[in-house]
């Protein structure tokens, strides 16, 4: 099957779910790479959490921060419904900047993550970036004015209402009445923004190679395995992720290394068109879809 044929088959596939999206399959080895609208700019969600701790392991690496520091947590006052992780803390606590490091990367932890944007603002995490020699990706907020979605609103039938003005509001050009899915608002970049801030880290030039390596570390510690992670992990191969969600968006980003000394980053960003919260079905087809590329790009059979 040609990739013209295959990449039609798999947008079939991906509306029969409900879903469209912008997915990239890199060979790291050679350069080649097939996908499936990899430019198109989307809101990435938790996926900022990477550039995140690219940027306060570079200060700790230059000395402008230790990661033994201890930092308090101040439990919230009314915790936001289904809240977990250190949102749902009922006493004050410290913790050291490396533990928020794994909380915000490993559990997608999003009070952890605020943490560390209070020691590196967004606008600083951007030019960590930009000085590493990584485009495409902008950081505008942190995780608390993603999290401030009509979806946390209490009120009977607020999560379909709230998935049912994400689907509807959305322009042709990114523009969005929920200002976390409107591009020139939310964090945002493109699948192909984000497979060069994975090759960035798993081929390290602009990105010291001590930060890249922390930076792997955690993400091969990712506890969020439902989504590409059952179509990337074998005992033969290695599945190093993280994931970002808000609303009807769906993403994952992460590299397959291989026993046999292939190395495939993997890029999927998806937004659905069906109200719902829960959809395991939507994520099975993700995987699906994201393999499907992998493997003709490896020269595997359909």
């Amino acid at each position: 099957m040609s990739a013209v044929e295959l990449q039609h088959q798999l947008r079939g596939l991906l509306a029969e779910a409900g879903l469209s999206g912008s997915f990239l399959v890199r060979d790291l080895a050679t350069g080649e790479e097939i996908g499936i609208d990899p430019d198109a700019e989307l809101p990435i969600a938790s996926l900022v959490k990477v550039p995140l701790a690219i940027a306060v392991l570079s200060r700790i690496g230059d000395g402008r921060l230790d990661g033994a520091t201890m930092i308090d947590v101040v439990p919230a006052p009314s915790p936001p419904p289904g809240a977990g992780g250190l949102s749902a803390f009922r006493h004050p606590a410290r913790i050291a900047i490396d533990d928020l490091l794994y909380l915000s990367m490993a559990m997608t932890d999003n009070v952890a993550a605020d943490l560390l944007f209070g020691l590196v603002p967004p606008a600083g995490v951007t030019r960590v970036l930009r000085d590493s020699g990584v485009f495409g990706i902008t950081v505008r907020h942190n995780m608390q004015e993603l999290a401030d979605t009509p979806a946390l609103q209490p009120g009977p039938g607020a999560v379909q209402l709230a998935h049912s003005l994400a689907i509807g509001a959305r322009t042709a050009q990114g523009g969005h009445l929920i200002p976390q899915l409107d591009i020139s608002r939310a964090s945002s970049g493109s699948a192909r923004a984000l497979t060069d801030l994975l090759q960035a880290l798993w081929q390290p030039s602009g990105i010291p190679a001590a930060v890249a390596a922390q930076v792997r570390a955690l993400m091969a510690q990712n506890a969020i395995r439902h989504r590409l992670a059952p179509d990337f992990s074998s005992d033969a191969s290695r599945w190093s992720s993280k994931t970002g969600t808000v609303l009807n968006l769906r993403h994952e980003a992460g590299v397959a290394e291989h026993d046999d000394g292939g190395v495939f980053a993997v890029t999927a960003l998806t937004q659905s068109a069906v109200p719902a919260a829960a959809q395991p079905a939507a994520e099975a087809v993700m995987g699906r879809v994201a393999r499907a590329l992998h493997d003709h790009l490896r020269g595997l059979p359909p």
